[in-house]
């Protein structure tokens, strides 16, 4: 039942990264690409991690790695996402309205 609880959470983890990577080429402009990606990315990581530590079969020394680079994703992947956004609000990059086309 593990085996199959830690595979449904990988294979949901791909899902996520996946869905995050079309968002990047479907999605109109640069605000919502860079929300779809740190958001799925965020999830999809988080949900490869949790599969991954109940693969680990307790072994205390990778559910500490894992836990720290899962905390490293959570703390820096938003982080970079709302860094991106701000700058490029700065340097003056335009949002498109729903009804405009993406240039």
């Amino acid at each position: 039942m593990l085996d199959l609880l830690s595979w449904a959470a990988l294979m949901a983890g791909c899902f996520f990264c996946v869905v995050g990577g079309i968002g990047l080429l479907r999605f109109p402009d640069f605000y919502t690409r860079t929300h779809a990606a740190s958001i799925t990315d965020t999830l999809g990581a988080g949900l490869v991690l949790f599969g991954l530590a109940m693969q680990s079969d307790g072994d205390v020394l990778v559910l500490a790695k894992l836990f720290f680079v899962g905390a490293f994703l959570f703390l820096t992947s938003p982080t970079s996402g709302h860094a991106l956004a701000k700058a490029a609000y700065a340097e003056g990059v335009k949002h498109t309205d729903p009804g405009e086309e993406a240039s």
